[in-house]
């Protein structure tokens, strides 16, 4: 089992998702592109204490956490 986070100001929501489920897939693959392109940016853990930001949807994914933009003010 595969999980989106989604963090924001209230908190955060999970969406977790079989990789092996074509339908699934297609959604948690649909929300990630909609949240990259409403600005989140997406990073998975590539090791212990380490994660890395990614630009394409990867099905590979265990954990996907996506981040708002910064607002400053």
């Amino acid at each position: 089992m595969a999980i989106q986070i989604v963090m924001d100001r209230t908190g955060d929501s999970r969406h977790p998702f079989d990789p092996d489920d074509a339908r699934e897939l297609e959604k948690a693959e649909q929300r990630f592109y909609e949240l990259t392109n409403a600005g989140f940016t997406a990073a998975v853990r590539t090791g212990p204490g380490q994660v890395s930001q990614i630009r394409s949807f990867d099905s590979n994914a265990e954990e996907t956490v996506f981040f708002p933009r910064l607002v400053g003010g």
